[in-house]
């Protein structure tokens, strides 16, 4: 199955895309049950833009309370996934850079995922479909330019040919404390 036409049309041919599991994602990124959004992630250039999957199930938590007689999944979690997707993309090109120089000191998944930023701001997020329990949101996220200590992303969320949410994001490059 090819992937669905998106932001991510035409991937920079000169670096390797590379594809994570849900175990390679949980190594990458500080977030755990019940908050972590993404199951895989492919077509990821590091440091350049990527793809990913949530696979909503009936058994998502946020269901419980979140119109109960009609399960929809909040719109904040949507743009949470994205962000999420956004952090691969940033630690697999940490991950790379540290194979490119050789280092090993303290360079591993576990120390990559302590360098995930923080969402600094939404920019105009555009809603256009419900997620429900059963649907595949695909994501694809594009990172743009550097603003300091800030990045600014195009992301969009799809189910089928449909989309869900599409927007940009300001994440931060690293975080403090």
């Amino acid at each position: 199955m090819s992937p669905a036409p998106g932001l991510l049309d035409a991937p920079d041919k000169a670096r390797k895309a590379l594809s994570y599991s849900s175990d390679d994602i949980k190594r990458m990124l500080p977030h755990r049950w019940p908050m972590l959004m993404i199951d895989r992630a492919y077509d990821v250039v590091p440091g350049v833009s990527g793809r990913g999957v949530k696979s909503v199930s009936v058994n998502e938590p946020f269901f419980a309370g979140h119109y109960p007689d009609h399960s929809i999944m909040p719109g904040v979690l949507i743009v949470e996934a994205m962000a999420q997707l956004v952090a691969v993309v940033y630690v697999a090109e940490i991950l790379e850079n540290t194979a490119d120089t050789g280092s090993t000191a303290g360079t591993g998944e576990r120390d990559a995922s302590r360098s995930v930023g923080y969402l600094g701001s939404i920019s105009n997020m555009k809603f256009s479909r419900l997620v429900v329990p059963g649907d595949q949101l695909t994501l694809d996220a594009k990172l743009g330019q550097r603003l300091g200590g800030l990045r600014q992303v195009k992301v969009r969320a799809s189910v089928g040919s449909e989309l869900a949410a599409a927007g940009t994001l300001v994440v931060t490059t690293g975080r403090k404390g």
